[in-house]
């Protein structure tokens, strides 16, 4: 199984920050997770509010555990109700659906780990995650769109 290394998640959470910093974004958290939502690295600017650490923590978990970005989580969970307050059950309420939370493949396809960010607006920090992926030479879901089960490669979170 690869998994992130703290090398690269702290360049992710760095290109995060900075980027951050560039567009004027409110405070951010940025968390980074191995395959299982085992915690690689976490950082929280000042004047971040309070648990934050938590809400990028099930950012990155609802990535992980249901396979897409957090954002597509949340509006799942708006078509489907009864489908979500089972997950949050299932899950002991780990999984936050909210945009911010994307999945981090490596050049082969493989799930390596996942990033939850939060601080902003939802659309700023699903941004900002897609920024982090790519600002460190990782892959998303979307790289990988056409290796789904069309053309006989099946993507799994290893």
């Amino acid at each position: 199984m690869s998994a992130i290394t703290l090398e690269q998640a702290n360049r992710i959470i760095a290109a995060v920050l900075q980027r951050g910093a560039e567009i004027q974004c409110r405070p951010l958290s940025v968390l980074v997770v191995e395959p299982g939502c085992k915690v690689k690295a976490f950082q929280k600017e000042d004047g971040s509010s309070m648990i934050r650490f938590e809400m990028a923590f099930g950012k990155a978990y609802a990535a992980l555990a249901l396979g897409r970005s957090s954002k597509l989580v949340r509006i799942r969970a708006d078509e489907r109700p009864i489908f979500m307050r089972y997950l949050l059950s299932a899950t002991d309420d780990q999984i936050f659906p909210e945009g911010g939370g994307l999945q981090i493949r490596n050049d082969d396809g493989d799930v390596i780990g996942a990033i939850g960010v939060t601080g902003d607006t939802e659309d700023k920090d699903e941004e900002l995650a897609t920024f982090g992926i790519r600002a460190a030479g990782l892959k998303l879901d979307e790289d990988f769109k056409d290796m789904g089960r069309r053309s006989g490669v099946r993507l799994t979170n290893k």
